[in-house]
């Protein structure tokens, strides 16, 4: 598609763009279904099923992972928006707003707009994770370690919702993939041309996260790569690109010490990866079980059909147990 040159000088010549979406929703009879949450909707389902294979093939009983999704996901979604509303407080409490009317738009609760933060999403769902694994007995740093792949490419999906939303975007570029946005958009800069394009941060995250799930899938071959510390590299590839794509975007944000908020979680997400790995280095071994020790199953399904001897550890040796309970242990302290 062709856009005409921008006047202001931002771009100076015809480019091919990237158009947005004329639609966000479909309305079936009384009822809204907006893209966005189709979007996050298929990203949970994508990072379930990749983290039920993963989990299964090192021993966990099948389909435990939707156990801890129970909690994980609606902890996850609420963190997401608290840490979203909160980082975003003039715009919902500001001047003139209506923060608790859900039918009012830029209310805290239509999350149906957008604004949810993926890490309010990764606190949240964090806590509901270490509290499903508590309640089937699955090692937090084991299904850490196998959510690494499934996540990123969740948050791959997810931005897609973004896409369709025509929000969080970039500066204005004449780059041959800029971006359309509505000029009507209450979004869109004050004082530029209607045709001008922007970075397209929602597609340069897309393809940072996609690139991430291979090199993850690529790490988790390697038995060093245990222990949480394949969740540990998760979280320092994506903060480093969160980094790169919030120093361009233009969306409202607040600021501290000269950084928008999400560039702080990123930096975070970042040394806590590191710490991760750095804390993990105690363990040499293989992880004896996804299960702690006294939790693991005993019925006769618990080798499944896809499941490879090799996968299987005997958690029955002491020396195997002692070092089951350590790694809890240390897991669990990495992520508080």
């Amino acid at each position: 598609m062709l856009s005409s040159a921008v006047s202001s000088g931002v771009v100076n010549r015809v480019v091919t763009s990237i158009p947005s979406p004329e639609v966000s929703y479909i309305d079936l009879g009384p009822l809204r279904i907006h893209f966005y949450a189709l979007c996050i909707i298929l990203g949970i389902v994508v990072a379930t099923l990749i983290t039920n294979r993963r989990l299964t093939r090192r021993g966990a009983e099948p389909w435990v992972v939707v156990d801890i999704a129970l909690l994980a996901v609606p902890l996850a979604i609420v963190g997401a928006r608290v840490y979203h509303v909160v980082t975003h407080w003039g715009f919902y409490f500001g001047a003139g707003s209506n923060p608790w009317n859900p039918f009012e738009p830029g209310s805290v609760w239509a999350i149906w707009e957008g604004g949810i933060a993926i890490f309010g999403a990764l606190l949240g769902g964090a806590v509901g994770a270490w509290l499903g694994c508590r309640w089937t007995g699955i090692r937090f740093g084991s299904f850490a370690d196998a959510l690494a792949p499934g996540i990123l490419l969740a948050q791959a999906i997810g931005r897609f919702g973004n896409w369709f939303n025509q929000e969080l975007y970039g500066w204005p570029t004449d780059l041959p993939w800029g971006l359309e946005i509505d000029p009507d958009n209450a979004a869109f800069p004050p004082g530029l041309p209607d045709d001008t394009l922007f970075h397209p941060t929602f597609l340069y995250e897309v393809v940072w996260n996609v690139l991430g799930v291979v090199v993850l899938l690529a790490l988790g071959r390697k038995r060093v790569f245990q222990w949480g510390r394949l969740f540990a590299v998760y979280l320092i590839w994506y903060g480093a690109g969160r980094v790169v794509w919030e120093t361009i975007r233009i969306d409202p944000s607040e600021i501290i010490l000269g950084l928008r908020t999400n560039v702080w979680g990123a930096i975070a997400a970042i040394a806590v990866g590191i710490a991760v790995l750095v804390v993990q280095t105690r363990h040499t071994g293989d992880v004896p079980s996804p299960y702690v020790p006294g939790r693991r199953r005993a019925d006769a399904d618990a080798l499944q059909s896809q499941d490879t001897p090799e996968d299987f550890v005997d958690v029955s040796d002491p020396a195997a147990s002692e070092a089951d309970t350590t790694a809890v242990a240390t897991s669990t302290a990495a992520a508080r």
